[in-house]
């Protein structure tokens, strides 16, 4: 008997017939033979429908009473997947976070696991229960409920799956697998048999969006063996485990984009020692993460640079650099909107030299100017404007020869566009 941790999003659990197919299709799993726990997401939009009422209450949202509010959507989600799976004739128990073990850091909105104590559910599954547990959400040692922040369910399914010592996690949902590009702009994108865990958390960080880049790095800690697949059919889904065969040919395995990204410029300013460490230290005392950061060429002892963060945390960091400029004279800043990261990622790149300067001519060829560039071993990044990232991604899949005859699998059927 093996023992499954499955994982549903919202899209999969959007409604009540979707409900009831994600419990037919836990059923069936243990109809198997195997033991089954089910690690859900609020149902469809609950999450943002939830966070729009509070805003017409509170601009100013409290972050303890939104880690209240949002934790009643995974509530509602397992309680009706339990009671569904229980009409098709197998007992089944809902665990919320807290119930099932999980213990946080005690930061509301964003919170990491510290420790799980997961005995009430592996006693459920002695009992012969299908076990259900709210994926997102865990409670402090002092008593105070948190929310791991978005795509905390992936984290929640992998954390439980190396708590329990599951065989492997499975992450359903509206993809049958990791492509190597977003289906839904390369129709021809390749699914990919497997992928290494370094690989899948440079896509995840990157921007891709099927796993969470903290579930990505606590499966690979863990040694968790991922699968994602579909929730609306039994295709073979892809494997995200520590080595993967590479593929003959293929050199650059996905790639990646983010739409969540401003280029902040600050000009002019002094070339001495410990101004980066400066401005850097103190974006980073106030939680705000930097991404690709460029330096230019010294001239007249003033010096320029640029970083890029999250479009989202634009205005925040132009405050901490204003509020720098009293013990840091510099001439000006200025920022970026409407600017888009997009990446190539790629095992096999190390050994390949040529890939990045195929990406820069395929960028150039399309008439879109590189503002800044990042690699590492397996990955090469380049910012650029965002109008043509379409026209940008066919081009680069189509050049590092990854289109395919056939057409991705999205959804099923069932799903309402």
């Amino acid at each position: 008997m093996s023992l499954y941790v499955m994982k549903f999003g919202g899209s999969s659990v959007g409604d009540t017939e979707r409900m009831k197919r994600v419990a037919g299709r836990v059923v069936e799993k243990a109809d198997e033979g195997h033991q089954c726990v089910v690690v859900v997401s609020a149902m469809g939009d609950t999450t943002d429908d939830l966070i729009d009422q509070a805003k017409l209450l509170n601009s100013d949202l409290p972050a303890r009473e939104m880690d209240m509010l949002l934790t009643t959507g995974e509530q509602i989600s397992i309680s009706l997947l339990s009671m569904a799976i229980q009409a098709l004739g197998r007992k089944a128990v809902s665990f919320t976070g807290w119930q099932a073990g999980f213990r946080t850091e005690p930061v509301h909105g964003k919170a990491r696991i510290q420790d799980i104590r997961p005995e009430r559910v592996k006693s459920a599954l002695a009992e012969g229960n299908i076990v259900i547990v709210a994926g997102f959400q865990g409670m402090t040692e002092d008593g105070e409920i948190t929310t791991l922040g978005r795509g905390g369910s992936d984290t929640t399914a992998v954390a439980l799956a190396a708590a329990i010592q599951a065989d492997a996690c499975e992450i359903y949902t509206d993809v049958d697998g990791i492509y190597s590009t977003d289906p839904r702009i390369v129709k021809v994108a390749r699914k990919l048999k497997e992928i290494s865990y370094d690989e899948m958390l440079e896509l995840a960080n990157l921007g891709a969006a099927v796993l969470h880049p903290r579930a990505v790095e606590y499966a690979k800690h863990s040694g968790v063996p991922l699968i994602v697949r579909s929730s609306f059919n039994h295709n073979e889904g892809t494997v995200v485990k520590e080595e993967a065969a590479m593929e003959q040919g293929v050199v650059v395995s996905g790639i990646a984009y983010d739409k969540n990204v401003a280029r902040i410029s600050i000009l002019g300013v002094p070339d001495v020692p410990g101004v980066l460490a400066e401005v850097f230290g103190e974006l980073a005392s106030e939680q705000l993460d930097v991404d690709i950061i460029v330096q230019s060429g010294v001239q007249d002892g003033k010096a320029d640079f640029s970083f890029s963060v999250a479009l989202s945390d634009r205005e925040k960091a132009l405050r901490v650099i204003e509020g720098l400029h009293s013990r840091l004279p510099y001439r000006e800043v200025t920022s970026e909107e409407n600017l888009v990261k997009i990446s190539i990622v790629g095992a096999g790149m190390v050994s390949h030299p040529g890939v990045a300067a195929k990406m820069f001519k395929v960028i150039s060829g399309e008439g879109v100017s590189i503002k800044m560039v990042s690699t590492s071993e397996i990955k090469v990044s380049c910012v650029i404007d965002g109008e043509k990232l379409h026209d940008v991604i066919k081009a680069l899949h189509t050049a590092y020869d990854l289109d395919t005859a056939e057409q991705a699998v999205i959804g099923g059927p069932q799903i309402r566009r």
